[in-house]
Formats: structure tokens, sequence, C-alpha cells
């Protein structure tokens, strides 16, 4: 591969991984499939319960009405649970349900078990390089990360 090829084709290589993964993970589950931004709204409030809406946004790279709009989803279908800031009336408290830690709980034991089996597929040498270029796609993703709030 020519290095000029490198951006385009690591580009399309992740959101291939991403989709192919997200199909196998939420396909077949009894319960509606939760959308990618949905489910990583989840995944991030279930990290740090309590964030404010305007952090999540920050945190996930998209506009507060856009995950306003996420909230109000997860709230109807009960996976999540909106408190008003006691610091700021104006501002909301954003915490798992039960039942959305339950479900983030099938869907890591769901990932995890996918890409266990998929890497034990591969050859030492190909499961040594994807652990060596770790360290390289975390640094590229605070590259990515830099400058945002400007956007």
């Amino acid at each position: 591969m020519v290095a000029s090829d490198l951006p385009d084709e690591l580009a399309g290589l992740l959101l291939r991984i991403q989709r192919l993964a997200r199909r196998r993970l939420w396909g077949g589950l009894p319960t509606p499939r939760l959308r990618g931004a949905h489910a990583e709204l989840l995944r991030l409030v279930a990290a740090r319960p309590g964030i404010r809406v305007s952090a999540a946004a920050r945190e996930l790279c998209l506009a507060p009405n856009s995950v306003s709009t996420l909230v109000n989803h997860l709230v109807a279908e009960g996976l999540l649970r909106r408190e008003p800031d006691p610091g700021d009336g104006r501002a909301a408290l954003l915490h798992p349900t039960p039942a959305g830690v339950g479900r983030l709980r099938d869907w890591r034991a769901r990932r995890d078990a996918l890409f266990r089996e998929h890497v034990a597929k591969l050859d030492a040498a190909d499961r040594a390089a994807l652990t060596a270029a770790l360290p390289s796609l975390r640094r590229l993703a605070e590259s990515l990360r830099e400058g945002e709030e400007t956007l």
C-alpha cells in the first residue's frame, strides 16, 4: 500500500468494522435495537452517572439538541432517567436505569464474545500487529479530538 492511501484505507476499514460489529451485536436481540448514537450515549451515562446533557454532547462530539433528542428516546424506553441539576435548574443530570444497565451488560458480553471469537481466528502475527497498533490508534483518536470545540 502507498502511504498516501493509508488515511482513506484506515477510515473505510474502521467504519466497516464498526458497522459489521454493530450488526452482529444488535441483530437477534429480543428487544428493539438501539441505534449507534443511542448506544453510545447509554454507555457514556453508565460510565459517568450524573453527567449533564451538555457534557455528554461534548464527549460524544454531538450537538446538545441532538443529545437531548437521544435522551428523550432513552427515557421513553426506560433506559435512562433525567433529574434536575440541583446547582442549575435549567440543566439535567443523566443516570442509567436498571434496565439500561442490564441492556449494556448484555451488549458488552456479546461484544466481548464477538471480538474474542474473531481475534482468536487470526494468526499470532496478526494478533501481535493489532496489539502493536493500539497505541497508534489511541493517539489518532486523541489527535482527531483536538480542537473539536471549535467545530
